[in-house]
């Protein structure tokens, strides 16, 4: 919608100046320099509506992710690698797309992988 916005404003500015360039030449037309300046001032409210932001659209998003495991799974608890504390899902954190664990007992922080089950 953005991008619409400003090629029809560059549109509208384009010919608002072409009218208004126009309108001295060597046939004066005062006539065109009105429809110059409306031509002008739409494409710069193109530009003003364009610029403005919806509501709510710089405010964070939540996303939930659902996994739906085949056969029977069993969870297991987590626990610190460095001190075997028991970890709480406010303790895993994604940072640059990797999930990272920060034990709130011994303070270590590292990557949470996924090691083999065979």
């Amino acid at each position: 919608m953005r991008t619409v916005a400003y090629i029809a404003a560059a549109i509208f500015i384009f010919f608002g100046v072409i009218f208004i360039w126009g309108a001295f030449g060597s046939q004066p037309h005062p006539e065109w320099i009105l429809v110059g300046v409306i031509s002008a001032l739409i494409g710069f409210g193109l530009i003003w509506f364009g610029q403005r932001r919806p509501a709510g659209a710089g405010a964070p998003q939540n996303v939930t992710l659902n996994i739906d495991l085949p056969g029977d799974t069993k969870v297991s608890p987590l626990t610190c690698r460095n001190c075997g504390g028991a970890l709480k899902p406010e303790n895993v954190k994604m940072v640059s797309g990797a999930p990272m664990v920060e034990c709130p007992y011994c303070g270590t922080t590292y990557q949470l992988t996924e090691e083999p089950k065979w």
